[in-house]
């Protein structure tokens, strides 16, 4: 079907994306974002009306953009404009968010950054929305976005959040860094991760704790830190420092 769809005619797409009986037509549109054809993606454009159609089928269109495994700067686009200057229902708004960042990772990663300026736009919204949030929600929101594009520029934004936020946005923060390869967990980001982890600055939660530990344990540990590590492991309850001890001997073998 997907086959068939990258060489129907605009038109065609867009006639049996409005024929479709209402079970079928999240297929339908799964497979039209699938198929990224200028003609499946220029009827999805015409077809999807995020002010009138159903919540559902607009997260279906948004979930099918953020899980294509090699998507195309028009898609982004697609998703750009669609999100852009709309008041949508808060489920759609940040679905539509972390597909954002989504699109920009899978993008980079075909080294299409600093190339495309759908990329462009898409890290410029994220971190425009980031800086504009006012509620707690809001910001998780857009740093599981960040998450999602990994991209290194974006490291002292998540560093700044990790150290400084509440403990939803100490977690969404430290979890987008986990998702960094070794290569950009630099002496700067394990300096935070120490200052979190024996609490140099305020208390965090032991999540966030944990999850700081893990970064300093699995990117080429310090003798120092593994040993500073197991030594404040003494005074955590029970069950948080057998976690840590078990992470400590898989870094180790």
């Amino acid at each position: 079907f997907i086959q068939m769809l990258r060489s129907t005619k605009k038109r065609d797409v867009l006639q049996l994306l409005r024929r479709a009986p209402e079970g079928m037509l999240p297929f339908v549109v799964e497979a039209a974002v699938a198929a990224q054809s200028v003609a499946s993606l220029a009827a999805l454009s015409d077809f999807l009306d995020f002010d009138k159609e159903p919540t559902s089928l607009l997260e279906k269109f948004l979930y099918a953009a953020a899980f294509s495994p090699q998507p195309s700067g028009e898609l982004l686009q697609l998703v750009l404009d669609k999100l852009d200057g709309k008041q949508l229902a808060p489920e759609v708004q940040e679905t539509g968010i972390v597909a954002m960042g989504s699109l920009v990772g899978k993008l980079c990663k075909q080294k299409l950054c600093g190339l495309q300026q759908e990329v462009e736009r898409g890290v410029e919204t994220i971190l425009r929305g980031l800086r504009g949030a006012k509620e707690e929600s809001e910001v998780v929101i857009y740093l599981l976005a960040l998450g999602n594009a990994v991209l290194p520029e974006t490291i002292p934004t998540l560093l700044d959040h990790a150290e400084e936020g509440p403990a939803a946005i100490t977690t969404a923060a430290i979890s987008a860094l986990q998702r960094f390869p070794a290569r950009h967990i630099s002496r700067k980001v394990k300096r935070a991760m120490r200052r979190i982890f024996h609490e140099k600055r305020k208390s965090y939660e032991k999540t966030c704790r944990l999850a700081a530990a893990e970064i300093l344990l699995d990117n080429e540990p310090l003798p120092m830190d593994i040993i500073n590590i197991l030594l404040a492991a003494n005074e955590l309850e029970s069950e948080m420092a057998t976690l840590l001890l078990l992470k400590v001997q898989n870094s180790l073998r």
